[in-house]
């Protein structure tokens, strides 16, 4: 015997759990799917603002000096050839107590050398940096010379660094009675870390109301791209574009106590810069680099060389028996054409992207060289809808 079941309707408190797991479930989903939607998209579509930007101010400084290198196994100046060197030698030893005046020098261990250096910003007194050196005179190799501790000034006359130290060089020569080998630079070294940093560049960033970026590479787009960026971050009105290279940024009233933080903030902003369409070509080399937003008209293109192959196979001639001829040289020359009829006329369609005009190319069979001048050739058709740099 049936009889009917009674019929229990859930109330609200009872559905207030199931409905909690549900959200909970759609929001990983989102999640998820928007992790998803991140991972395609294309790598390197974002860059960093520190990677594309500088700011104003914070620079590097060129640091020049003028000093001996010592210590060389007979491969330093030819006095003679060199009186540059003659006299700095002079003036050393006598700063040093040793008057050497009216006599004659024959030492070849000693080298006249330009030393130069980057001041990196912000460095501080007594942090090192490293030093370049060059010769200048007729010296073979500055291989096991030392510097002398020589001063490195700035363009304004002013001494911010000394450097001093033994020269590491990455080539090497030698010589025999009758032959020389030479790999490498031996006239040229490099001293790590070998120049005491004695003054620091004025330059107080806490005390700025405002910093100015400027661009690597100028561009409309990507300057308003960056200040749409800071001002999504920061706050609206905080950065300009000024021009297509500098973006003026208001420091907040509440960040200017922590300028360094704010920057750190600014420059770890993601934008995708923009490029204007560019094909740059290196006749010399062969190498050929093209924008992504290359675009050509309608075209047509049909590559082929006219080759001309010459052979000479000579044949010889032998005279009859009891002839009394004599052996002659008969030439014989074979000539072949390829003007290049198996060529095709191919057609690329109007819009093409910069992947279907190197596909279409590669289908021609063309090289490098022949593909320089055929985009040289569109270009001068008016139907290349880039700008053309050739090196």
């Amino acid at each position: 015997m049936f009889t009917n079941a009674p019929t229990h309707r859930p109330t609200a408190a009872a559905l207030q759990g199931p409905v909690r797991a549900l959200k909970k479930g759609v929001a990983l989903m989102v999640t998820v799917l928007a992790l998803a939607l991140g991972a395609v998209q294309p790598a390197g579509a974002q860059s960093r603002l520190k990677d594309i930007v500088d700011v104003e101010g914070v620079r590097d400084n060129v640091l020049v000096g003028y000093g001996l290198v010592v210590g060389l196994n007979g491969t330093g100046d030819t006095i003679n050839n060199a009186p540059f060197t003659q006299q700095s030698l002079y003036g050393m030893l006598e700063r040093l107590g040793v008057n050497i005046r009216g006599t004659t020098l024959t030492t070849k261990n000693v080298a006249a050398v330009m030393v130069t250096a980057t001041l990196p910003p912000f460095a501080a007194q007594g942090t090192r940096i490293d030093v370049q050196v060059g010769t200048l005179g007729d010296a073979k190799s500055l291989q096991g010379g030392i510097l002398v501790g020589t001063p490195l000034l700035a363009p304004d006359g002013d001494v911010y660094a000394v450097a001093q130290g033994p020269v590491a060089i990455s080539g090497f020569t030698a010589q025999g009675a009758s032959a020389s080998v030479t790999r490498g630079v031996p006239t040229a070294g490099r001293i790590a870390a070998g120049a005491l940093v004695e003054r620091t560049v004025d330059f107080r960033m806490s005390d700025m109301q405002s910093l100015h970026l400027a661009l690597h590479n100028p561009d409309f787009t990507t300057a308003k791209r960056v200040a749409d960026a800071i001002n999504a971050a920061i706050g609206t009105g905080t950065a300009m574009a000024m021009d297509p290279s500098n973006i003026a940024v208001s420091v907040p009233a509440g960040r200017k106590a922590d300028l360094v933080g704010f920057m750190r903030d600014i420059e770890q902003l993601r934008v995708a810069p923009d490029s204007p369409a560019t094909v740059v070509i290196d006749e010399a080399s062969g190498v050929i680099v093209m924008g992504e937003n290359v675009r050509i008209n309608t075209v047509a293109i049909a590559q082929g060389n006219l080759t001309i192959k010459i052979t000479e196979t000579p044949q010889v001639s032998q005279p009859g028996p009891l002839s009394n001829g004599t052996t002659t040289t008969v030439p014989r020359t074979n000539i072949q054409v390829d003007d290049g009829q198996g060529k095709k006329l191919a057609i690329l369609p109007s819009g093409v992207s910069l992947q279907d005009l190197v596909q279409s190319l590669n289908a021609l069979g063309v090289s490098p060289r022949d593909m320089i001048s055929i985009l040289q050739s569109i270009k001068a058709a008016g139907a290349l809808q880039a700008e053309l740099k050739v090196m």
